[in-house]
C-alpha cells in the first residue's frame, strides 16, 4: 500500500516512546496522523511538532473505545500500540486489574480492528498493523497475563488476515523483544545482563512501514537472542518451558522488569 498525503493513520498508544516513533515514522512517510492515548499532557507536545490531530481515549473504558474509532473516521491504517505491561504472577493481580488487562491489551484491538476494518472493506484498502511482543510467541516467568494478551493478539489477526485477504485489507502483527530508550522494558529500568540485546524504537517504526508497504504476516523487532529464542520455542514449546523453568536468571529478570514497570505506574498515575 502507498502511502502520501492523502493517507491517514491513526496510532493508539502515542503517550509512549515507541508510539511517537511510529507517528514520526508515518509522518514522514506522508500520512496524516491521529494520535491516541489517555493523557492529553503527553499527547500535545508531539501532535504540535508532527502536525497530528488527537484523540484523548482511555482504553481501559469501553465507551472510550467505540468514541475512538467513532471520531477516528476513515482511516486508511490504524497502528494498535496501547498496551498495559501486566508483568508479575497471576496471583499478585485482582480480578479489575485482569479485566482492565484483558481490555486494553486484547478486547480493545480487536473492537477497533472491527469497527475500523469495517471500513477499510468497503473501500477495498486499508492496513491493520497489531503491535504485540515476543512475549506472543514465547511465554516465561511472571508474564501469564500479558502472554495471554499476546498471544490471543497473534491467533486474532492472523485469522483476520485470513478473512480480509480478499478485499484488499492488509493485517500484520509486530513482535517486539526489548526496545531500548522507550517502551515498557525501557521504562522499567532494569539493566540486561551480558549478551541480550534490543532494537531501538525506530526500528519498530520502520517495521511499521514494512507492513504497511509490502503486508507481511509477521515481522519480529528484536536481537537475535530473542529472534532465535522465539523461533525454537515455535518448534519445541516443551523443550524452551523445562530450560527457562529451571534457569534463575529467567525469574531474576522477569522479578526486576516487573518492579521496576510497578513503580514507572505509580509516578505515571501520581503525576496524572
Amino acid at each position: 500500500m502507498k502511502i502520501d498525503a492523502n493517507t491517514t493513520a491513526l496510532v493508539t498508544g502515542a503517550n509512549g516512546g515507541i508510539g511517537a516513533a511510529i507517528a514520526r515514522s508515518l509522518t514522514k512517510a506522508g500520512a496524516k496522523v491521529i494520535l491516541s492515548g489517555r493523557r492529553p499532557d503527553a499527547l500535545a507536545p508531539l501532535a504540535a511538532e508532527i502536525g497530528a490531530r488527537v484523540i484523548v481515549a482511555d482504553l481501559g473504558v469501553a465507551a472510550d473505545v467505540e468514541r475512538l474509532a467513532r471520531e477516528a473516521g476513515d482511516v486508511d491504517i490504524v497502528v494498535l500500540n496501547a498496551a498495559l505491561p501486566a508483568s508479575g504472577a497471576l496471583f499478585d493481580h485482582s480480578a479489575a486489574d485482569i479485566e482492565t488487562i484483558m481490555q486494553v491489551n486484547l478486547t480493545a484491538p480487536i473492537l477497533t480492528a472491527r469497527t475500523l476494518g469495517a471500513g477499510m472493506m468497503q473501500r477495498k484498502k486499508g492496513q491493520i498493523v497489531f503491535v504485540s511482543s515476543v512475549s506472543g510467541k514465547v511465554a516465561s516467568p511472571g508474564t501469564s497475563l500479558y502472554a495471554a494478551t499476546k498471544f490471543g493478539m497473534r491467533g486474532f489477526a492472523l485469522s483476520l488476515r485470513a478473512d480480509l485477504a480478499s478485499h484488499g485489507v492488509g493485517v500484520t502483527t509486530i513482535f517486539p523483544g526489548f526496545i531500548r530508550d522507550a517502551g515498557m522494558f525501557a521504562k522499567s529500568g532494569v539493566k540486561l545482563p551480558a549478551g541480550v540485546g534490543t532494537r531501538s524504537p525506530e526500528d519498530v517504526a520502520d517495521a511499521v512501514l514494512a507492513c504497511v508497504r509490502s503486508n507481511p504476516a509477521e515481522i519480529t523487532v528484536a536481537a537475535f537472542d530473542q529472534r532465535f529464542v522465539a523461533f525454537f520455542a515455535g518448534i519445541a514449546p516443551g523443550v524452551v518451558d523445562f530450560i527457562t523453568a529451571r534457569t534463575p536468571l529467567a525469574h531474576r529478570l522477569s522479578a526486576e522488569v516487573s518492579a521496576g514497570q510497578k513503580r514507572h505506574e505509580a509516578t505515571v498515575d501520581r503525576s496524572s
